[in-house]
């Protein structure tokens, strides 16, 4: 629980202490300005593709002034600046000026564009997200893209909730009859204007995040969910009576024997997996490998735990910007002592010698390939001057995190696994040479294998997946982490039983080879 205690606190921070942000507690007085600031741009339809805001020409104040942003805002592709409306606390506004430009053919293109690909943008209010649309396209069942209207949007309505001090909701409201036609390549005079009005509210402050959850909470989709579960309890519930009956019926008469009746067992000529007794626990080829993918994937383990501690006691609320990327980064640095103790036990149980080339190499397991996409990744993001680049500063933080964080604790959990290693107890002796594996037909082979032990874990969880698949690239939140908590345990507990069934079924045909399954 110490340990626990000192992520939650260590995470907090690093992640800036939110409540403690611009706006200080989220008080005001009347009249005083409330902090709003834009934060990207992009098409709507593809939620991952996101620019900085003033990448477009809009309405700039003289001097931009970027948020100071934590490490997770920033993963997030989060870029947030000074938005030019001044919404200050219950003062109503009507058609205030924003700004007067003169958009050039270029600039006229590029809206065009924009607005053709459903651009919207995004914005904070007080720490309160909104979006809206730039424009329209006025198509008319015309079928020919050049005869289409481009309308670019010129006046925003907010709508503020308040109660008594506090900012509680916002909304925004595009008016299509007051727009600008940006049709054709050539100059356009536009005046941008924006009107405010304040409303009162009883909704407590507690609860102005709720709004933001309510879409994966709605009855309709909570069914879903909790169809999902009784369809992955059903699964578990039938792997268990199949493992049942094989351990009950066909292992019951050999325990029997091997307890009652020893001299008789030892006349028999064994069979099956009673047959390979003195190969079964024969360590397996490129040991080293396979103890960095036990270490990584424990460290790995561990973090999903951790994550979920986070998220089930209310950490990871919708548009808390940039906590899970900070937990994941923090978490994973300070579990990297599991994987190392994990690997060099392991690998020296199965009577390695170089436990530091093994203890590299779990090192660089899952952070040299996550690495290189990354770098693919990130260049092609500089290219097209997405969101999505990280700046230099950034990834030399995540670096010195590796550096001075993940690898020495790494060494540390290496150094603790080789003075605490015991010796690999075989229930029984291993002879000195490999017994033959006999013929297999095309289905006892290890892909075959492999696709069949992934089908059920996928089917208990596939209905959870969409959902974290349309959060991730869509525009979806993912609120309910109870429920992906127990869908998780099921998982688990229907990969554990599988991999026993389909180990039994492999040393049934005489095949010693099971610890890479």
């Amino acid at each position: 629980m110490k340990m626990v205690g000192a992520l939650v606190v260590f995470l907090f921070l690093v992640s800036g202490l939110r409540v403690e942000a611009d706006g200080s507690n989220h008080k005001y007085k009347e009249r005083e300005l409330v902090p709003l600031y834009a934060n990207k741009v992009g098409p709507f339809h593809n939620p991952s593709e996101t620019y900085r805001y003033y990448d477009l020409p809009f309405c700039s104040p003289e001097h931009v002034k970027e948020k100071r942003e934590d490490l997770g805002e920033v993963l997030n592709g989060d870029r947030l600046v000074d938005a030019p409306y001044e919404l200050n606390f219950r003062v109503d506004k009507h058609n205030e000026i924003l700004c007067k430009k003169t958009l050039s053919k270029e600039e006229v293109a590029q809206l065009r564009t924009a607005v053709l690909k459903d651009y919207y943008f995004q914005m904070y209010y007080d720490d309160l997200p909104f979006w809206g649309f730039l424009g329209k396209v006025e198509r008319d069942d015309k079928m020919d893209p050049s005869e289409y209207k481009y309308l670019l949007f010129k006046h925003i309505h907010f709508d503020v909730l308040y109660n008594n001090d506090r900012v509680i909701e916002i909304n925004v409201q595009t008016d299509p009859n007051m727009s600008v036609d940006i049709t054709e390549d050539k100059e356009v005079e536009a005046e941008f204007t924006y009107s405010v009005k304040w409303k009162e509210t009883d909704i407590p402050f507690e609860k102005r995040m709720e709004k933001y959850s309510k879409s994966s909470s709605m009855p309709q989709h909570l069914e879903i969910h909790w169809f999902s579960i009784i369809n992955s309890c059903v699964t578990v519930l039938l792997l268990t009576g199949f493992l049942a009956t094989i351990l009950m019926r066909v292992l019951k008469n050999d325990f029997i024997k091997y307890s009652h009746d020893e001299e008789s067992v030892d006349d028999q000529e064994e069979s099956g997996w009673k047959y390979i007794h003195g190969d079964v626990f024969r360590f397996p080829k490129y040991k080293s490998l396979f103890s960095a993918v036990l270490g990584s994937g424990t460290q790995l383990l561990a973090l999903a735990l951790f994550i979920f501690l986070l998220s089930l006691v209310g950490v990871f609320y919708p548009y808390n910007r940039g906590a899970l990327f900070t937990a994941l980064v923090v978490i994973y640095a300070l579990t990297s002592g599991i994987a190392g103790y994990t690997a060099t036990s392991t690998y020296l149980q199965l009577e390695g010698t170089n436990w530091v080339r093994n203890l590299l190499l779990t090192g660089c397991l899952f952070c040299g390939p996550l690495f290189l996409t990354f770098c693919f990744l990130n260049t092609v993001a500089i290219v097209y001057s997405a969101t999505a680049a990280l700046p230099f500063g950034t990834i030399l933080v995540i670096l010195l995190i590796w550096t001075l964080v993940t690898s020495p604790l790494l060494v540390l959990g290496g150094i603790a696994g080789k003075n605490n290693k015991t010796e690999f107890q075989a229930p029984c002796r291993t002879t000195k040479y490999p017994r033959e594996i006999p013929p297999l037909p095309w289905y006892r082979g290890t892909i075959p294998q492999m696709a069949m032990a992934g089908f059920l874990p996928f089917s208990a969880i596939y209905i959870e997946l969409y959902y974290i698949f349309a959060s991730v690239w869509g525009h979806k939140i993912y609120t309910i982490y109870s429920i992906l908590f127990i869908v998780f345990i099921i998982l688990i507990i229907v990969t554990a039983f599988i991999t026993v069934a389909l180990t039994y079924f492999q040393l049934a045909v005489e095949d010693h080879e099971w610890w890479w399954r």
